[in-house]
């Protein structure tokens, strides 16, 4: 039996809703995990949009296997407040909206390591509410947390998957794609064309506020 996510520690104002990815959007990912995995003897050669098959060793230029992947990210996530650091005015930028709505994270991270990415967000001035999805798709959580409410939600994530999911169980959230200018990143999947690219804070700032402020009559 699928465990359900426990969102009871999410408590949601009469305002609208913006839930927004960490990785690659808030906080720098693909680089920091660069320099890490080179620290590590290691480096990621963007061949596709995966990382298996593409971080080699550098010392053999052999392709590590996917368990060895995964234990190399599974060790930056445990030490990922010595890493990442926030994308420029994405501090800001949140910090203005949270006058207007309510802002939650919504993380694909394994949820065992919520602590280390809830300190290194309190740390950095981002004390809001976070959610580990342990990889469930985000338009299901999304849907939990908006349900039926007559008020605007925002989604905002680098994956087009992820934006895709959120459609699907709630269309009529505004959905914004913002991603980092990598090498990895320009090789990943696209996201329907009706979805907005956000290309940085304040460009998703004003398109959010377009959104969830009231029209005039």
């Amino acid at each position: 039996m699928t465990e359900i996510l426990d969102l009871s520690h999410i408590r949601l104002g009469d305002r609208p809703l913006i839930v927004c990815d960490v990785d690659d959007v808030v906080l720098h990912f693909v680089a920091p995990f660069q320099d890490f995995l080179r620290g590590e003897g290691y480096q990621l050669l963007p061949r596709s949009f995966r990382l298996t098959g593409n971080i080699v060793s550098i010392a053999t230029e052999a392709a590590l296997e996917q368990t060895d992947v995964r234990r190399l990210i599974e060790a930056f996530f445990e030490a990922q407040e010595n890493w990442q650091v926030p994308f420029d005015l994405v501090i800001q930028t949140l910090e203005g909206l949270s006058s207007e709505a309510d802002i939650v994270f919504l993380t694909a991270m394994p949820s065992r390591y919520r602590e280390q990415r809830r300190r290194l967000l309190d740390r950095v001035g981002l004390a809001f509410p976070l959610i580990a999805s342990d990889e469930e798709p985000k338009g299901l959580i999304m849907r939990r947390l908006h349900a039926d409410r007559p008020l605007p939600s925002v989604f905002i994530d680098d994956m087009a998957h992820q934006l895709q999911s959120v459609r699907d169980h709630l269309p009529q959230s505004l959905l914004l794609h913002m991603m980092p200018d990598s090498p990895l990143h320009v090789l990943a999947p696209k996201p329907a064309e009706d979805i907005v690219r956000a290309t940085d804070w304040p460009h998703a700032a004003a398109l959010i506020r377009a959104h969830i402020q009231p029209k005039a009559a």
